[in-house]
């Protein structure tokens, strides 16, 4: 790789979706309901559990979390998309670019790995019952989030680092709505060997592990429904994973189905469109996945919004 970025490019062209400006009102209308959505929708979340002190469990601390990260995730590529429609601008500076990948792949990271985090929670919580809070005591919970991040952060400056050296040769036209790793890489003109050696084993490695680690969870806690004697006992079990199990499908199958794609010859926006599964509508859906299959949630959010009318003639 050449030693930093000596092609004097200093700015990107983000394609997007199409280049149709009859499409783009639609375009933009489109994704900001759904960020709109995602922010409110997890806002309420991470609300709903903080001011619930029956909700100060390990589950629900990881849960908060996600919201949190799902924030952050859509935060990173939908605010530059909507501000380049509205300003009919296509630009992203060389610095935002990098900037905006670096976040992205952090914030997806830590999606991946406190997925992880949650299946772990589950497998103690169904299968070791009885010492579920001497197991995830508040140290245990803490230390797990804080790897999580630790991990992401060194993935992330690792693969941002890499990307930064290497050179672009003319202006830059990147077929999508956000610095996607694999593009930047595959548009480069300088060697880019070690690039992708690192990215595919970076996929390999924190994509890899910890769906092996979900899968495990998942395994025993099957094994260990089967189990419980009673239907009622089993559907109760089964419940409290149901929606992480809804949310880590999503989640999975739908980002691997595009990093897999991705060594097929297809057109890039395809790709830029499947994207949006896993980069947009999973973290609009993940609110309602867990509120809509959780008493505990409905209760806090009836409680929280009682509170929101109850304040509201005093202020």
């Amino acid at each position: 790789m050449d030693p930093g970025n000596n092609t004097g490019i200093s700015k990107f062209l983000l394609l997007g979706f199409s280049e149709d400006p009859e499409l783009q009102p639609l375009v933009f209308g489109l994704f900001l309901s759904m960020y709109l959505i995602t922010v409110c929708g997890n806002l309420l979340l991470i609300l709903a559990v903080s001011s619930d002190s029956h909700l100060h469990t390990p589950m629900y601390f990881f849960l908060a979390n996600l919201s949190f990260l799902d924030i952050c995730f859509t935060s990173t590529t939908i605010p530059k998309m909507l501000w380049n429609i509205q300003t009919q601008s296509q630009v992203i500076t060389f610095a935002d670019c990098i900037t905006q990948m670096y976040f992205f792949i952090l914030f997806s990271g830590l999606d991946v790995l406190l997925l992880t985090v949650m299946a772990y929670d589950r497998f103690v919580a169904i299968c070791h019952p009885l010492h579920y809070m001497v197991i995830m005591s508040p140290r245990l919970c803490g230390l797990l989030v804080l790897v999580s991040w630790t991990i992401s952060v060194l993935h992330s400056s690792l693969e941002s680092l890499m990307v930064s050296w290497l050179s672009f040769c003319t202006e830059v036209e990147i077929p999508h709505f956000f610095c996607e790793l694999n593009q930047m890489i595959q548009l480069a003109c300088s060697d880019n060997f070690l690039n992708n050696i690192v990215m595919y084993f970076a996929v390999m490695l924190l994509g890899g592990a910890p769906l092996a680690g979900v899968l495990y969870s998942y395994a025993k806690i099957v094994s260990s429904i089967l189990g419980i004697s009673s239907d009622q006992g089993k559907y109760k079990a089964f419940s409290t994973c149901a929606s992480h199990l809804s949310v880590v499908s999503l989640f999975y199958f739908t980002s691997l189905g595009v990093y897999l794609s991705s060594a097929a010859p297809q057109s890039f926006h395809a790709s830029a469109v499947a994207s949006v599964m896993y980069a947009v509508v999973t973290p609009m859906l993940n609110p309602f996945i867990y509120s809509l299959r959780n008493k505990d949630i409905k209760r806090a959010l009836m409680r929280f919004s009682r509170m929101a009318v109850l304040k509201g003639p005093i202020v």
